[in-house]
């Protein structure tokens, strides 16, 4: 058994390799013996379009059947679908067979004992059982299957007012988010143009990452072209939005967020709003400008959604694109139900645009995601090394990492939950000053990393 596969947020690995039927089938069972200790007696299964999540959605249910614990099968489905059948069923949680944004030769499972994702140690018990082989008897519990698709459009259609006519153009990347939003559109009254919609396992056209500019292009092409309203993009199992203006931009996660925030704020003044740390600084401003309680916190969904329920926040998101509303909704993050929602958005402002919306956010200079290998055992302790360094002459933020706020911009170092990389964010008001403070950051990291590197040796 790979021990790697046990993420901090949900089990993953190559096809085939890590995940044999052998391992899913004992997963299942430690899985259905770690939720029975914890009273759950039913679980709803659904699967994604990867050529293996069908066998596997099998494999693991009747893992979880044998400890006693009733299934009900929903099928092809988005992983939003899988939170949203929880609530319609009633069950007490559900296994969600998706290998998200990862390259098609993977595959996973998101987990919920009750109606959120477990992530941390008790990702980590669920190896300890299967380890120890401590399963619950085998008991037969109860297969059924059931139809969530219907049930899940008409909330969501029932849930937001938008006029008819909208103009959209919708690349679902061949993962699961065509086959279940447009039939939402539709009924919204969209004019839809389809770009790889068609639910294909292999992912033969570009990769379903919507942060990724690359796999955005015929999009932001086909905007231009249509004289689109918004161009929407899904991931691979629905869970991350990507947006492109009229004008054919990309928003990132931030931007996204921040458009959000500004409607939700206007009639609720005084909410609550999370972004994560490698969030720009212009966000949390304009939450604060706009009568909000601006929250930066750490980064992973099932971070971000626990804060959301201790802070009773109405939204939060990522920078991956994760899209989490409180308001009118269940909480977590479902990348068709923000699509709507930014429909209602370009539907009750008459005449405008996204770009006119956020014609007024102030332009600030920053870097994407920058990813330096690092192995897991020294990560931790090499990002404390620089925030010992840092903290002497800065106002350091500690809450994921370290983010260092200078006057005109910050930058931030954390290590990564799921991978042995260090991620690096900057943001400055001008490019100069942008390369001032990586510079800067990044002189203190290489001088880190050259010491462990020394000691090692040693």
């Amino acid at each position: 058994m790979n021990k790697e596969v046990f993420r901090e947020y949900d089990v993953r690995g190559l096809v085939d390799k890590d995940l044999t039927t052998d391992f899913i089938y004992h997963l299942g069972r430690a899985i259905g013996t770690f939720a029975r200790r914890r009273g759950v007696k039913t679980m709803t299964v659904g699967r994604d379009c990867r050529l293996s999540s069908d066998s596997y959605g099998e494999t693991i249910g009747r893992g979880v059947s044998d400890t006693g614990i009733s299934i009900i099968d929903i099928g092809l489905c988005a992983t939003p679908m899988l939170y949203f059948s929880i609530r319609h069923f009633q069950t007490d949680g559900g296994i969600m067979v998706t290998g998200s944004h990862n390259p098609p030769d993977f595959n996973g499972f998101k987990i919920c004992v009750g109606p959120d994702t477990i992530y941390g140690d008790d990702i980590q018990e669920l190896r300890r059982i299967m380890e120890a082989g401590s399963y619950d008897p085998v008991i037969d519990g109860a297969v059924s299957t059931g139809e969530i698709a219907l049930a899940y459009q008409d909330y969501l259609v029932q849930n937001v007012a938008v006029r008819e006519g909208l103009n959209i153009v919708v690349d679902a990347g061949n993962g699961t988010g065509g086959l279940f939003s447009l039939p939402i559109f539709r009924r919204l009254g969209c004019r839809i143009t389809k770009l790889y919609c068609e639910p294909d396992g292999r992912f033969p056209n570009h990769h379903p990452d919507p942060t990724v500019p690359g796999n955005l292009k015929e999009l932001i092409a086909l905007v231009k072209e249509k004289k689109a309203d918004a161009g929407i993009a899904f991931d691979g199992d629905a869970d991350r939005l990507g947006i492109i203006t009229d004008q054919g931009d990309i928003l990132w996660g931030d931007e996204i967020l921040l458009l959000f925030s500004r409607f939700i704020l206007k009639k609720n003044p005084g909410a609550a709003i999370i972004g994560e740390v490698k969030c720009s600084q212009t966000l949390y401003d304009d939450i604060a400008k706009n009568g909000g309680r601006p929250i930066m916190w750490k980064a992973g969904h099932s971070l971000i959604k626990g804060k959301m329920k201790e802070e009773h926040a109405l939204l939060a998101g990522e920078m991956s694109g994760h899209l989490f509303f409180a308001d009118r909704y269940f909480g977590y993050d479902d990348a068709i139900y923000a699509a709507i929602r930014l429909l209602e958005i370009l539907s009750v402002s008459a005449g405008n645009k996204i770009s006119d919306i956020m014609a007024d956010v102030p332009k600030t200079f920053t870097t994407p995601e920058i990813r330096i290998d690092c192995p897991d055992d020294i990560k931790v302790t090499v990002v404390e090394a620089v925030k010992d360094h840092f903290r002497r002459d800065y106002p350091i933020i500690d809450i994921d990492g370290v983010r260092i706020p200078f006057a005109d911009g910050w930058g931030l170092i954390r290590s990564s939950n799921t991978q042995p990389v260090l991620v690096l964010r900057f943001e400055a008001a001008s490019d100069k000053r942008l390369r001032e403070i990586r510079a800067l950051i990044e002189g203190m990291l290489t001088e880190v990393l050259e010491r462990f590197k020394t000691a090692k040796k040693k």
